[in-house]
């Protein structure tokens, strides 16, 4: 992902005399005319660049078509593959109590019912997964393919296969037919209906079944507090405190703007804000507003300036004189990354620590996500953005869902279409289906900056013409990654181990990218490991972490509570009679959660 610094052109080009307006104009118009028809192209690819895609299948079939080693291999394994799957089957036939040949991979629960311990089922899926196997060998470990184009032809090729598996059709599904044979076919019936509603709902623009059950603001996103601050693109929510006594240090919340932010306020069991309410703790939060085609021109430093640094502006009005534990989620903590360290570079100390909840410093490692981020397909959601002046909610979410497509596409197809039963829907999930959009300048700048230059660990992202450098952060860092993150993977958070100056305390906790950071205490099975790396200790590899992190049972909440009331300081204040600052100017404007998070 990463690629070279190109270098300021020599000084003997400052001769060439500058490109006349009306010859930029036309450059411009050729360029225009280059994004209209990638554009409309666009909407028939689903957004993906085919040109990305081709390039990725001539790269591997190419080195695989001159590699009679691997081809070898290949063969090879196909034939012990076949006889592995023979003999399981003459073992079976002799003893049905045979153990299976292969298993799963972790986190494959298509084929662990009950009814799949039957013949000829368990037969079929031990097929599959062993030609599953096998097409991992063939995708993987071609001498001479590009790391990229190996990761998108294994995921292309693992999207057919999961096309193909006898889990997804109906005959080959020993819990469909058990299914159509006790509801005499009825399923079926139900299922039809199930998928007209969707389809209905997808073409009038409305929310998925069941999201009606969670209306913001009367039942998630309930805790009591005060819009006291709004500008263009943010409302700054103060909660009321809950405690006769508060720590004098205030909390601020920078969610991300590609998601609600009530996800950290969910329902009143497991709001992350309220929790941190309850501890005595002053907590503002950040409401980013959805954007629309007009917002096309905002960038990544209007949402420092009128984000962040806005809040931080309005909470020094309304607490006075005290440093402030900022802590930022996904995109909102890297955001909150390049703040801190462009107020570093200033003298600016108004932060006492910096909180990084699943949030990406350097992006050399970004994860599944970066299938979806070259050049070729930067020319395409570039092109789509700047057409529409925004990326579109669906765009997203069929990148997201595409990376667990098991889980969030094709299960659920053969529940709710198949099995014709609707799953019951839960907070998490209604927030999910509640998203937002992207300013067409920001996120172009977000994917091309730091996916694909990685301006920021390199230190080359500029604030007001200087480098944010993350290693002028000397503030105590709280950074927390998720075993099974997928949009952040854990290892690509930890690295903020060998970027930033100061202390860094590094939990990493079981779950995803969303469900390991909404988890509450008193939640079952839930776990997670933490270690303190001091200013002055050697940096550890992020598997050598791992063997000597202590490990945990329990909520990280109780962990990072503990952390911010030891770096609060002992001292507490007489809890605030009222939200905001009327005499300053931040009077309460409404009720949380105000009118942003409202906006479709």
């Amino acid at each position: 992902m990463n690629r070279p610094h190109r270098q300021n052109l020599p000084a003997e080009s400052a001769a060439i005399p500058p490109v006349p307006a009306g010859t930029r104009q036309t450059q411009e118009g050729f360029r225009a005319l280059d994004r209209m028809w990638t554009a409309q192209r666009a909407r028939g690819s689903g957004g993906m660049s085919p040109a990305a895609l081709a390039l990725a299948l001539f790269d591997w079939s190419m080195h695989l078509a001159i590699a009679p080693g691997k081809q070898l291999e290949l063969a090879t394994k196909a034939g012990e593959k076949a006889a592995r799957l023979l003999t399981h089957a003459l073992a079976v036939a002799a003893d049905r109590e045979t153990p299976a040949c292969i298993e799963p991979l972790p986190g494959d629960y298509r084929f662990t019912g009950d009814a799949w311990q039957r013949q000829p089922f368990a037969f079929w899926a031990q097929a599959f997964l062993l030609q599953q196997q096998w097409w991992h060998n063939v995708t993987h470990a071609v001498p001479g393919v590009s790391p990229h184009h190996e990761d998108m032809v294994s995921f292309g090729a693992r999207q057919v296969l999961d096309v193909f598996s006898p889990s997804n059709h109906p005959l080959t599904n020993p819990e469909v037919i058990d299914k159509t044979v006790e509801a005499g076919g009825m399923n079926f019936v139900n299922g039809l209906r199930n998928w007209m509603e969707d389809v209905g709902r997808l073409a009038t623009n409305r929310l998925p079944v069941g999201t009606e059950d969670f209306i913001v603001g009367k039942d998630v996103a309930v805790t009591p507090g005060k819009v006291v601050y709004r500008n263009d693109l943010i409302e700054l929510i103060q909660y009321a405190p809950t405690t006769e006594s508060v720590y004098a240090e205030p909390v601020l919340i920078v969610p991300a703007w590609i998601m609600k932010y009530y996800i950290l306020d969910l329902s009143p069991h497991n709001s992350l804000i309220r929790y941190l309410v309850a501890k005595g703790h002053t907590v503002f939060c950040v409401s980013w507003r959805n954007p629309g085609a007009e917002d096309r021109d905002l960038g990544m430093d209007d949402y420092r300036r009128l984000g962040v640094m806005a809040a931080l502006e309005a909470i020094g009005a309304i607490v006075p004189g005290r440093k402030v534990h900022a802590t930022g989620y996904c995109l909102g903590g890297t955001l909150l990354a390049i703040a801190a360290a462009a107020m570093a570079c200033r003298g600016d100390d108004r932060l006492a620590s910096i909180t990084l909840l699943a949030a990406q410093t350097d992006f050399t490692e970004p994860g599944e996500l970066a299938l979806f981020i070259d050049h070729s397909q930067m020319h395409y959601l570039a092109s789509m953005m700047w057409n529409r002046g925004h990326l579109s909610a669906d765009q997203m979410a069929g990148a997201f869902q595409l990376l667990r497509s098991n889980d969030l596409v094709w299960s659920r197809r053969v529940r709710e279409y198949l099995m014709g039963e609707r799953a019951p829907m839960i907070d998490l999930m209604a927030w999910n289906a509640d998203s937002t959009r992207m300013p067409y300048r920001m996120h172009t700048e977000y994917l091309q900056r730091l996916y694909l230059d990685n301006e920021l660990a390199a230190g080359r992202f500029l604030v007001d013409g200087r480098p944010a450098a993350l290693q002028n952060i000397r503030t105590p860092v709280f950074a927390v990654g998720t075993e099974r993150d997928h949009v952040a993977p854990w290892r690509s958070v930890y690295k903020v181990h060998y970027l930033v100056g100061g202390d860094v305390t590094f939990v990493l906790t079981s779950g995803g990218h969303n469900a390991g950071i909404v988890s509450e205490p008193g939640r079952a099975n839930r776990r997670y490991r933490v270690a303190v790396k001091r200013s002055d200790d050697l940096c550890l590899g992020a598997d050598e972490w791992t063997r000597n992190a202590e490990a945990r049972h329990g909520s990280w909440w109780n962990e990072w509570t503990e952390w911010l009331a030891a770096h609060s300081g002992a001292a507490r204040v007489a809890a605030p009679e009222a939200m905001g600052a009327a005499k300053r100017g931040y009077r309460p404007i409404e009720d949380a959660p105000g009118m942003y998070v409202l906006q479709r």
